[in-house]
């Protein structure tokens, strides 16, 4: 499979996307990001601690990951912190998310050894990459 057609398919099937990393700020790419799924139709679940128990595009905001209801349904995880954050995050969403099929790590991010512990679980990893861009490419 290229990585085109895995991108389309996470476009395709994904549906609840928790944003670690999510700022309530209009002006940062992780709003925007977000606001762009949204519209697309896929549930935004924000993950951010120094914003957790208000919302951020009508939706709650969560500490972390494990603190997402596990029947939240949160197939894909978009990742907008610095890449030696990575690590902790996947390792989280992997003990946490019991529906998770994604790891997205956006422009920039990226931690191989980490991508290879969720790829060994079967997870699909992309890195460097924004939906933002990517998603109407393959439309």
């Amino acid at each position: 499979m290229t990585e085109a057609d895995t991108m389309r398919q996470i476009k395709d099937n994904a549906r609840t996307i928790a944003v670690v990393g999510l700022s309530p700020n209009q002006d940062r790419p992780s709003w925007g990001v977000a606001r762009f799924l949204q519209a697309r139709g896929y549930r935004i679940i924000p993950v951010n601690p120094g914003h957790e128990g208000k919302e951020i595009l009508g939706e709650p905001v969560y500490r972390d990951l494990s603190s997402i209801p596990a029947d939240a349904g949160v197939d894909m995880v978009d990742i907008f912190r610095r890449s030696e954050a990575v690590p902790e995050i996947v390792d989280e969403a992997l003990s946490a998310l019991p529906d998770l099929r994604t790891i997205w790590m956006q422009l920039g991010v990226n931690h191989p050894e980490a991508a290879a512990k969720a790829e060994a679980k079967g997870i699909t990893v992309v890195q460097d990459r924004c939906p933002k861009i990517e998603f109407p490419r393959l439309d």
